[in-house]
């Protein structure tokens, strides 16, 4: 695999607005709140919260549509995951003692179908196409799954290699996610005609990729002689850029390339500390084409916020 050479930032794009950080509209009742998830168009932004109640908190799925809430309390937990350009939020949660994954839309939930030994989903793309992995109890391995929408009520278990946990789904149905472990990990990608490749870089001890879109993927690669830094994979070419040290962790990347991760965001190979506001910490969890970053902040109270212009 070819090393990409080091692009300028603005090749991934230049924002022309001050990069601000907003707090998004909460239930004033909740004392907790995150956004987890933003669709591509920056439209639907998804999250979650806890409502404190006399047996305890119970849980609450937060979504944003063009800045309007709509807030349902879930049975299953608030475990958002991703939302596409639909509105289709995808979750992870807990029924009768077992996973149970599941979508929101449009006031609905509904159950994904499930494997023995559980399943969780881990992404959704623009079609609707969820993918996730699944775990063998007999085994103790796991192994890739897709909830395809041409065929509602079915799951697939992809042949992909041993240990296969699928991380993301793009636009055109090309699937990344890391296989192996359980100390040393490698990256793959399945093509769209069920093809598999290799996403690695040379002298890699163990890959960890994270998420994709468009072209692009994004994760985490140690080699051998210890040292560590977060990779962005360019899926048409199968080159790789290493990006900047002071990012380990990447969680989004957008069809543009430009990758969020902890209080950061990452144009070509660039990093720019995301702001504050005062805060004493914050986290960025997705990024959409234009640019909107969602997140959290914690000030004493962690509550969903979305940065702009960044």
């Amino acid at each position: 695999m070819s090393v990409a050479s080091a692009s300028p930032a603005g090749a991934f794009g230049r924002p022309t607005l001050p990069c601000t950080i907003q707090s998004l509209p909460v239930p004033a009742d909740l004392v907790r709140t995150e956004a987890y998830a933003v669709d591509r168009s920056g439209r639907y932004v998804a999250g979650g919260g806890l409502r404190a109640t006399a047996e305890g908190t119970e849980s609450v799925v937060l979504v944003w549509d063009r800045g309007r809430l709509s807030a349902v309390t879930s049975p299953f937990g608030e475990g958002v995951v991703d939302v596409n350009s639909r509105g289709l939020v995808v979750g992870n949660g807990q029924e009768e003692g077992r996973s149970q994954p599941w979508t929101y839309r449009n006031g609905v939930f509904t159950r994904l179908p499930t494997l023995p030994g559980g399943v969780f989903v881990t992404a959704v793309n623009a079609r609707g196409d969820v993918v996730g992995y699944g775990y063998d109890s007999a085994t103790e391995a796991t192994f890739a799954v897709r909830w395809p929408v041409a065929r509602p009520g079915t799951i697939e278990r992809l042949d992909a290699p041993a240990g296969a946990m699928a991380a993301g789904i793009t636009g055109n149905g090309s699937i990344v996610g890391t296989a192996g472990g359980p100390v040393d990990w490698t990256g793959w990608v399945r093509r769209p005609g069920g093809g598999y490749g290799a996403l690695s870089v040379p002298q890699a001890r163990s890959v960890q990729v994270d998420a994709a879109e468009g072209r692009w993927a994004v994760g985490r690669v140690d080699l051998v002689d210890g040292d560590q830094f977060a990779v962005r994979w360019d899926l048409r070419t199968g080159t790789y850029t290493a990006l900047a040290r002071q990012v380990l962790l990447l969680d989004d990347v957008n069809a543009r390339g430009v990758a969020v991760g902890a209080g950061w965001v990452v144009r070509g190979t660039a990093a720019r500390e995301l702001p504050r506001d005062g805060a004493r910490g914050v986290g960025a969890r997705a990024i959409a084409d234009d640019g909107t970053v969602v997140g959290f902040r914690n000030d004493g109270r962690v509550t969903a916020v979305r940065w702009t212009g960044c």
